[in-house]
């Protein structure tokens, strides 16, 4: 049964919300566990910082800020929905974890969460539903009108690569180094409407063109669209969905803090754009930035050059300057530039492999660093008993 778009929402232009789905594991051996529905059960939470809610597997919870104006504020609800989370997992034996993916999970082992909406999920996409258990970030960014939301989608789209390499923290799947920096976009890229916006020329286009899809029976409703980059009728906002869960709430605010940034940049400075070109590199960027990351050299299309996405992402961050100082978050994304050098998420991991010798201990690594703060994991703890 299709469902109609609904209108566009209008937001404060430039207000933030975070969505972030994590990992539940044991604590007994780390590999994912069952835990979802019973740990939201016994929850004693009034909401304050936002929502913790079911996703789309028993492995998996997604917690979602209040909307809010600054990236300070997100930070403050990022940290109050950890802390709650951390007083009730331990109370329940369960490890919390970041990253885009689980190290050594098997999917079958998956159980589907209660709900209609994930039931017809997995009737309809079948065993992907269960190997959807991967595990994103998602930046919702205020529009003040439809149209603005319309050009922002496909503004931000060019930015996708930047986005990807900055927050890979997927480099291991099925026990195994996969060599990809996010492995977790290769489960979203199976589905059959991901990708990218196509070009589009404003608000009513958009309508037209979720009318084309719904008659043709392509797509029920907006839910439908895995786009990388995609309007949010109902909050009044543009989503970036690209962006693997870090390992830290530090980090996902500072992706937030590039998101207001580079948003502001753009609709303050309209650059022209260039959806059809852009479209002919899209595949092959986001490719290129999964598999290699920062190293990755990405396509530009109207340059017609190709160039190291590690020199893009730091010369944007330049150029980013004046609008997070205006914005109040030159701070977090000064953060950036540390993984911008090659020391972002995908790498600690790695890392952390090498120390240990089993991806066990990795995850507990995971575990312990997202719950109680980067800075007090320095890696140096016993390993689990073998």
């Amino acid at each position: 049964m299709t469902q109609a778009l609904g209108e566009f929402r209008h937001s404060e232009a430039l207000s933030l919300g975070v969505e972030l789905e994590l990992q539940l594991v044991s604590r007994r051996d780390f590999d994912l566990t069952r835990a979802a529905t019973d740990l939201l059960g016994s929850l004693k939470y009034d909401g304050c910082f936002g929502e913790i809610k079911l996703e789309i597997t028993e492995s998996m919870i997604e917690v979602s800020t209040q909307p809010q104006t600054t990236v300070d504020a997100i930070a403050a609800d990022l940290a109050g929905l950890r802390d709650t989370l951390r007083i009730h997992a331990e109370r329940n034996n369960i490890g919390i974890c970041g990253g885009g993916a689980h190290a050594f999970h098997r999917w079958p082992d998956r159980r589907i969460c209660p709900g209609e909406r994930f039931d017809v999920l997995y009737q309809r996409y079948g065993y992907l539903a269960k190997q959807f258990t991967v595990f994103g970030q998602h930046i919702h960014v205020g529009c003040s009108s439809a149209d603005d939301a319309i050009w922002l989608t496909q503004a931000l789209g060019v930015y996708v690569p930047i986005f990807i390499a900055l927050s890979a923290s997927s480099p291991f799947v099925d026990g195994e180094d996969t060599l990809f920096q996010s492995a977790r976009l290769n489960a979203v890229s199976a589905f059959p409407l991901s990708g990218q916006c196509p070009p589009l020329a404003d608000w009513a286009d958009f309508v037209r063109h979720c009318e084309f899809l719904q008659a043709c029976g392509i797509a029920a409703s907006i839910k439908d669209l895995y786009w990388d980059v995609r309007p949010k009728p109902e909050f009044g906002t543009v989503e970036i969905r690209v962006c693997d869960t870090p390992l830290s709430i530090e980090q996902a605010a500072a992706l937030t803090a590039l998101a207001q940034s580079l948003s502001r940049w753009l609709l303050r400075t309209r650059p022209p754009l260039s959806t059809e070109r852009q479209a002919h590199a899209a595949r092959f960027n986001k490719f290129q930035a999964c598999r290699y990351g920062m190293a990755a050299q990405i396509s530009d299309p109207v340059a017609c050059s190709v160039r190291s996405l590690g020199d893009s992402t730091c010369e944007l961050l330049d150029g980013l300057e004046e609008d997070a100082r205006e914005l109040g978050c030159a701070h977090w994304l000064a953060a950036l530039r540390a993984v911008a050098a090659g020391g972002g998420d995908a790498a600690w991991l790695r890392a952390r492999w090498r120390e240990y010798g089993n991806l066990n201990d990795v995850v507990r690594a995971c575990s312990d660093r997202l719950l109680n703060g980067a800075a007090k994991h320095s890696g140096k703890k016993e390993k689990l008993a073998q």
